[in-house]
């Protein structure tokens, strides 16, 4: 990690000699306790890097990187690391609109088809859009267009991405309600083009960027912006991480910037003074003044100005602008009345909640120093203690409503909202605390009993759900990019949307292929989804949002999954006969396999290693038989005892496998899907007899049942946290592992169906084939 302050004393001329200047305050107390809640929060949210920028008047008083920008390298963020900044780019957009405002070259009440003839998107309230509304998110623009839009990796151009909304309608009346549009901010990039008469990059750089002295800053990826980039990585609620892709938006003026905090101080101290740059005068103090007024609503209300997001700070006045972009999280912001401003850019997705809790942390820290009181705490929050997690989990009722909670490897998370939050130890209660957010706190004030903003929730008990009815069924599934997917899922009765990997809303039903997103909040508020089905009912794509989700689960559903071998399996199979296993520690127990079959006649088995349908098309064991150490196979029978009551029984996979099996897998499959086979040089549970690869069938009808993905399946609907198929679903996966993990096993993190017994690490990794365990049947 790289940190420098940047403050000095400095000399002035006054009546002709040389004077000190007032001395200067001590800034290590404040930068000592910013430093240590940053380095705290990254470590609880696994945020790889992040950077930071205060501002005092026309001083930068404390610049920071923190964490790597560049893991694999061990390269240290710093102020100077670039990021994506995402949103902030709205602000220098508006800029240069509003610099030719004051040239008068554009207007803010104007039609903005005086400069774009050909936008013509379908208006049924005939109210023409103004650079003022588009300014606002009050054009009734769509959020995204049909082309060029947030998902889209094409990278068309900003003309064909502004075009492209003739093909969409406008989807309330301009200026009646705020609706946060991508899409309008292009369009005031592209009216930035016609009334300059250069493309909006080359009037940034000229008009924009110069005058501020922002020489490490661009809109467009360059090879300098490249070597000064951070890595980012993206991650999903269903449990998945992978670099962030590094495609231009379509919308690039909406949220294409690269820069860093010692660039985007110079930005700050311009809005701090007036509008005036390192190198120029940016805009006037009477526009700045005006773009800090919240717009078509009371003046003292939060909402947007012309492009400035106007807040309060424990009654400060702030401004600024959030921004997230695949893989990185963005805050700009400032107090104008005490010219203080900071900024801060992290490395991780949609950790805004976490950035923007630090920015307001430094905020204070300075407001508290220029005044001369008291360094304010930052309150952290704790991970809750082994065990708790699968205690507290289950649903929570008041009323009508319900909160489920649920475990995922000793974390506790449960769906508020939009999003879905963690819930982590605070003092003697809790608190909900991750990357998007921080609070409420709440209190358990028993086993069945919590206290959440003052209301009471009582666990209930969650019956199996229905399935859900039969014309959604073909809906149901994933759609879109590997970059970006589109959930759709069936929850408690109702349809769901998982978009832009975090955010859940319920769907209103419109017709048999036609919903719509909540009319009064989230991301796509006003907007519909427009499902396309084929002959047997199944949807093949789904407008959503203006926006076509490609449907990505049509070729797996119902098969079994199946990798292509990186080499031929004889040649796998001879090498890992070849191969010494592990070395092993002295002191471990004497291995006492127990064979299954014989323990409990209704035990059913489906050994798919011992035919070719498995992921690799290849037979790897003589029989269909399954063994497990003792201790684990009795535990196996409780389960499937427990399960009876239920109308459930344990349908078996696999259990004890030889380490030459494990050592093939590993060698056959992909590096990208090597988290779902084991590391042959550390061995596998499964090698120790043990791990068992399991489901559950109907003790009726005696038919497995259905899970939200098949066995061996290598994506993430295996995920045991895995958000989206049916209710019924994930209620019977989680049956499985509650009555498993109260017998002593616990799931394995990426598969639903796998799960090791507690003592694994007492047995030894075995390489015995079936026939030298018992002998051929």
């Amino acid at each position: 990690m790289q940190s420098f302050t940047i403050f000095a004393m400095t000399l002035m001329v006054a009546g002709g000699s040389m004077v000190a200047k007032a001395q200067q305050p001590d800034w290590n107390p404040l930068q000592d306790r910013l430093s240590a809640a940053i380095k705290a929060e990254l470590a609880a949210k696994e945020i790889p890097a992040l950077s930071i920028a205060l501002v005092q008047g026309r001083d930068v008083v404390w610049q920071a990187g923190f964490g790597l920008a560049r893991v694999k390298e061990q390269i240290p963020a710093d102020a100077g690391t670039i990021y994506r900044v995402g949103s902030v780019s709205k602000l220098f957009a508006d800029i240069a609109a509003m610099q030719l405002v004051e040239q008068g070259k554009l207007e803010l009440d104007a039609p903005i088809t005086k400069w774009l003839p050909e936008f013509a998107p379908r208006d049924p309230f005939e109210v023409p859009i103004t650079l003022r509304q588009l300014m606002t998110h009050r054009s009734g623009l769509v959020r995204e267009p049909p082309v060029g839009h947030y998902f889209d990796p094409v990278e068309p151009s900003l003309a064909e991405t502004v075009q492209s909304l003739n093909r969409t309608a406008l989807v309330y009346q301009p200026e009646t309600r705020t609706k946060y549009s991508n899409a309008a901010i292009a369009v005031v990039g592209m009216l930035v083009e016609r009334a300059s008469g250069l493309s909006f990059d080359e009037y940034i750089n000229r008009h924009v960027l110069q005058s501020l002295g922002m020489t490490g800053t661009s809109f467009a990826l360059t090879p300098a912006v490249r070597e000064r980039l951070a890595e980012a990585i993206m991650w999903g609620v269903d449990g998945r991480q992978f670099p962030a892709p590094m495609f231009q938006l379509g919308t690039s003026p909406a949220g294409n910037l690269y820069s860093s905090v010692a660039d985007q101080s110079k930005f700050l101290i311009a809005l701090l003074n007036g509008g005036a740059g390192m190198s120029g005068r940016l805009v006037k103090s009477e526009t700045l003044a005006a773009m800090w007024t919240p717009q078509f609503q009371a003046a003292d209300q939060p909402g947007f100005g012309l492009g400035f997001h106007v807040t309060k700070l424990d009654g400060s006045r702030k401004v600024g602008h959030a921004g997230a972009v695949y893989g990185f999280a963005t805050q700009l912001a400032a107090l104008p009345d005490e010219k203080l401003g900071v900024i801060a850019a992290a490395s991780k997705d949609c950790a805004n909640g976490t950035v923007t809790r630090l920015s307001d942390y430094a905020l204070r820290l300075l407001r508290a120093q220029q005044q001369g009181e008291p360094l304010p705490d930052y309150v952290l929050s704790s991970a809750l203690p082994a065990g708790l997690a699968r205690e507290m989990s289950g649903r929570f009722a008041n009323g009508a409503r319900s909160l489920d909670f649920y475990d995922v490897s000793e974390r506790l998370y449960v769906v508020r909202g939009a999003t879905r939050r963690e819930v982590r130890g605070l003092g003697d209660g809790f608190v909900f605390d991750d990357p998007f957010a921080w609070g409420p706190e709440f209190q358990r004030t028993n086993a069945d009993q919590l206290v959440i903003d003052g209301e009471t929730w009582t666990r209930e008990t969650i019956p199996l759900p229905a399935e859900p009815p039969a014309h959604w069924q073909g809906l149901i599934g994933e759609y879109g990019w590997d970059h970006n997917e589109l959930f759709i899922f069936e929850d408690r009765g109702r349809l769901y949307a998982l978009i832009e990997w975090f955010f859940f809303y319920p769907l209103t039903e419109l017709g048999p292929s036609e919903f719509a997103f909540p009319e009064n909040a989230g991301l796509y508020h006003g907007e519909k989804l427009i499902f396309k089905r084929d002959a047997q009912g199944r949807a093949t794509h789904v407008v959503a949002a203006e926006v076509k989700f490609v449907r990505r689960d049509l070729d797996r559903e119902g098969k079994t999954f199946r990798i292509e071998p990186q080499k031929p399996i004889e040649e796998l199979r001879t090498a890992a006969l070849a191969a010494p296993p592990p070395v092993q520690a002295p002191d471990l127990k004497q291995p006492d396999l127990v064979e299954l079959a014989p323990l409990e006649p209704s035990f059913k088995f489906d050994i798919r290693y011992a035919s070719d349908n498995n992921f690799m098309s290849a037979v790897f064991y003589s029989a269909p038989r399954a063994f497990l150490q003792r201790p684990a196979a009795e535990a196996l029978l409780r389960v499937h005892r427990q399960l009876e009551p239920h109308g459930y029984g344990l349908l078996i996979h696999d259990a004890y496998r030889p380490w030459y099996v494990t050592k093939m897998f590993y060698d056959a499959t992909p590096e990208a899907m090597r988290h779902f086979v084991a590391d042959p040089s550390k061995g596998s549970r499964h090698n120790r007899g043990c791990a068992v690869d399991l489901t559950l069938y109907d003790l009726k009808t005696g038919a497995p049942v259905q899970m939200p993905s098949g066995y061996d399946e290598f994506s993430a609907r295996a995920y045991p946290g895995y958000p989206a198929g049916t209710s019924r679903s994930r209620w019977l996966r989680e049956l499985l592992r509650r009555t498993m993990e109260a017998e002593g096993f616990r799931v394995y993190e990426f598969e639903w169906w796998h799960f090791d017994f507690g003592p694994w690490r007492e047995y030894p990794v075995l390489n015995l084939r079936f026939d030298e365990l018992a002998g051929e049947r």
